[in-house]
């Protein structure tokens, strides 16, 4: 038998080398962007169509690139950062593997052109699978842009794996952000499919930050500045107050790289403890400077994580600084220096009252009474409407007991405990799971609302605005068609904000901007790890979002509504994450207890 083992050809190994860092298209943005940063620009556009799938186009005014440099890029561990081992201890920039060209050119259509300022005539060059196709001399502006057409051209099952559009171009937005926020001394713009979506010029952070999000998250912000032997941290955290239901503002950068480090985060949100609930998120951006022979950044592919050489002492460090800054802004007012001014309160209305709203309660409103009345505009079928009104079918597919008519029920003996409710049965006792069983209820009404189109919506007397990350914003963009089905009537209002003027019926007013919030954090979590239907996972994320606030305790009539409601879906049985909604305690089986 002959030898078997041999060297991989080139073009395999650099499929290989790209399926490791370039995932997804906005992993081809993140290596580019950070490459032009390298390159010393201080203008970075970048140009997007279909989320990436078509075109990726970075265009930057940095050092260029010789015809040889050009050329030489494109092959597997070719770097300029990197001379001999002892350099990955001293690394300040963002890209030093020298895979990255390489992996990108593997796996798509590249055409770069790349002038240095002291040669009057640039390269241009076309590569498709690591194959040059054409090289030649042209008359280009100073600094290198590069295109990217048909990512994964020729590795169709990567390419079936992306997700839809709207997901992919929030990744790409979100590594835009991310070296945005790293880089505030550099002007960035994006467009995707020919809209301007950011343009953002040479600022300080506090200015890079609003520039992003808004101008109303200059008041948000408090700065923390510390300085130590060991590192400097620098940067803002959120105000408890503006606190969210969603993640998605939480930013640590050392030596201006993005890292992402479960046990930092531990830091500060310990250092917020007692100041939030636990279903919100602190927004921070950290900056952390420290000595690179203290950091290992050399151990993932796309360089997101790093090792501390002393990481319990990076952890206190950063959750005194976090307490500190929040201790000095519940205490006394800090003078900033990088303040805008712009948007600070004209001093004729500096002392003036605030006249806080008031909130009308009706304390006899149930809206369990009236029920027929409200079954029929709450958004079920015809048929559902019967069934409640009626008798449980024959056919009902539920755990044994017997088939319990809307008059019974009525007459059941009911009561709540804890998050359970108790109902007496012929067979036995019957405990209901009110979260499972809320959620599956909610799920089945915004699943009908969205398949037939019908809207149910309470409209407001005072419109309530919204805002939202950029990459939330977008998202929210692309889902508003499918939540107008659901009864919100949001209307977009000014950079990064909608106007609520209207919300579903059973949602309290003054809880829309949490339920909004609670929506986007379920369907993002649903994106990643579902493969159901669009309209699935909206329904299914709002029906959590829904229900995840609602643990009072229940009144009687609450309590039977519930039972009859959940008695009449095909599924009620169980809940949206297939757990059991109900258990039926046979009597039996609670007396054979008492014979062991």
């Amino acid at each position: 038998m002959g030898d078997i083992i041999q060297l991989l050809p080139d073009a395999v190994a650099n499929q290989i080398a790209a399926g490791e860092v370039i995932q997804r298209p906005s992993s081809a943005v993140k290596e580019l962007l950070e490459n032009s940063v390298d390159a010393g620009s201080k203008r970075i556009e970048l140009f997007i169509k279909d989320s990436g799938k078509t075109l990726i186009q970075i265009v930057d005014d940095g050092s260029g690139m010789s015809t040889t440099d050009a050329r030489m890029a494109f092959e597997r561990h070719a770097t300029s950062k990197i001379r001999n081992a002892n350099d990955l201890f001293t690394i300040r920039t963002m890209g030093f593997r020298g895979e990255a060209l390489a992996s990108i050119a593997a796996i798509a259509h590249v055409e770069m052109k790349t002038r240095r300022q002291d040669e009057e005539i640039g390269t241009t060059l076309e590569i498709e699978g690591n194959e040059v196709k054409k090289q030649q001399p042209s008359g280009i502006p100073t600094g290198t842009t590069i295109s990217i057409k048909n990512l994964f051209y020729n590795v169709p099952a990567r390419r079936n794996f992306l997700k839809s559009n709207t997901v992919e171009a929030k990744h790409i937005i979100d590594e835009f952000e991310r070296v945005a926020y790293a880089q505030p001394d550099i002007y960035f713009s994006l467009h995707q499919n020919g809209l301007e979506i950011f343009r953002l010029p040479i600022s300080n952070l506090r200015q890079r930050i609003i520039n992003i999000n808004g101008a109303n998250y200059n008041e948000r912000l408090v700065p923390v500045n510390e300085s130590t032997s060991l590192l400097n941290i620098s940067g803002f955290i959120g105000k408890p107050e503006f606190a969210k239901k969603t993640r998605g503002e939480q930013f640590f950068f050392v030596n201006k790289r993005f890292i992402k480090d479960g046990y930092l985060h531990h830091a500060v949100t310990t250092a917020f403890e007692e100041l939030l609930s636990k279903d919100s998120y602190a927004s921070y951006w950290l900056y952390l400077d420290i000595d690179p022979a203290r950091i290992d950044v050399n151990i993932h592919p796309t360089k997101t994580e790093i090792k501390f050489e002393d990481e319990r002492s990076v952890y206190a460090i950063v959750r005194a600084s976090v307490k500190r800054a929040l201790g000095q802004y519940s205490i006394s007012p800090s003078l900033d220096f990088e303040r805008e001014k712009s948007f600070d309160v004209p001093h004729e209305m500096r002392y003036q009252a605030v006249a806080h709203p008031g909130i009308t309660i009706n304390t006899g409103f149930n809206p369990f009474e009236n029920r027929e009345k409200s079954i029929a505009s709450s958004g079920w079928s015809k048929n559902q409407q019967e069934i409640i009104g009626s008798t449980i079918p024959n056919d009902s597919p539920y755990l044994g007991f017997h088939h319990t008519t809307h008059s019974e029920i009525k007459n059941d003996i009911v009561f709540q405990f804890g998050t359970f409710i108790i109902s007496k049965q012929q067979e036995g006792i019957l405990v209901v799971n009110i979260a499972q069983a809320r959620e599956r209820i909610y799920y089945e009404r915004y699943i009908n609302q969205l398949n037939l189109g019908e809207i149910v919506s309470q409209q407001s007397l005072f419109p309530v605005s919204i805002t939202l990350s950029s990459s939330d914003y977008e998202l929210m963009k692309e889902l508003n068609p499918s939540i107008r089905n659901l009864g919100f009537d949001l209307q977009e209002f000014g950079p990064h904000t909608f106007a609520i003027h209207g919300i579903p019926n059973g949602i309290d007013q003054g809880k829309e901007k949490d339920i909004l919030e609670s929506l986007l954090e379920q369907y993002k979590h649903n994106s990643n790890s579902l493969s159901t239907g669009f309209k699935e996972n909206i329904a299914r994320s709002m029906a959590k979002s829904v229900t995840s606030r609602k643990n009072a305790v229940l009144s009687e009539s609450e309590m039977k509504s519930i039972l009859i409601e959940i008695r009449t879906l095909e599924k009620g049985s169980h809940g949206l994450d297939g757990k059991p909604c109900m258990i039926l305690l046979k009597t039996t089986d609670i007396a054979q207890l008492f014979k062991q």
